[in-house]
């Protein structure tokens, strides 16, 4: 289990009069809105195989919601008696930023949106490594006090090597790829900022959009 830290990201401004919500809505304009706050149980996912055939992916666990399973719920998933591993990650809200003493993250997304692409990435990593057995992805919505949990991904896998790197593997994509931004609320009169994780694929940053307040 490891623990997030949150490293400088740069700032990327919008056009005048454009936020990152109504940039995301011109691309993703069929996509619903965010569910209406009422925390629930994850269900593990049924979805198409990556070659397009229909194939049982009850071995996820995914969710987007405004309260995180249980760490006890999170291993009985992952437990497997085929498994001598388990890895998982766990991204925690710290209390500063760049000389600021933060308060609170605030998470927004769209949760439809936000749960294919979280599914997609349990399937991109089963592929990817092969021996891993389940596999969990995570992430809250809303406001995360310092010390609590916003994200947590791991996996199962019979030896420890695969289990580890497959579980770096979901971190660093999760925060590539999932369209989840955060507030982050600074202490006294420091006001906030909107931003991305800042993630390098190929020498190139994907996903940067910062909106100042």
């Amino acid at each position: 289990q490891a623990i997030l830290s949150k490293e400088p990201n740069k700032s990327t401004q919008f056009p005048t009069g454009q936020s990152f919500i109504s940039a995301t809505n011109m691309a993703e304009s069929s996509i619903e809105a965010l569910s209406d706050g009422t925390p629930h149980r994850p269900v593990p996912r049924q979805a198409s195989r990556a070659d397009g055939a229909e194939g049982d992916e009850s071995a996820f666990m995914v969710d987007v919601s405004e309260a995180l399973p249980s760490n006890d719920a999170i291993q009985s998933f992952l437990a497997s008696p085929e498994c001598g591993a388990i890895s998982t990650f766990v991204g925690i809200t710290r209390n500063n930023f760049d000389g600021k003493v933060v308060t609170h993250l605030s998470y927004e997304g769209y949760r439809p949106m936000a749960i294919k692409e979280l599914t997609s990435l349990c399937r991109d990593a089963k592929l990817k490594f092969g021996t891993v057995d389940k596999l969990v992805a995570v992430h809250i919505l809303g406001d995360c006090p310092v010390g609590q949990a916003s994200v947590v991904v791991g996996c199962s896998s019979p030896h420890r090597r695969e289990a580890i790197r497959c579980t770096e593997f979901l971190i660093d994509e999760l925060k590539g790829r999932v369209p989840i931004w955060k507030k982050e609320v600074y202490e006294g009169d420091g006001g906030s900022v909107w931003k991305e994780n800042v993630e390098w694929h190929e020498g190139r940053r994907r996903r940067v959009m910062v909106r100042q307040e």
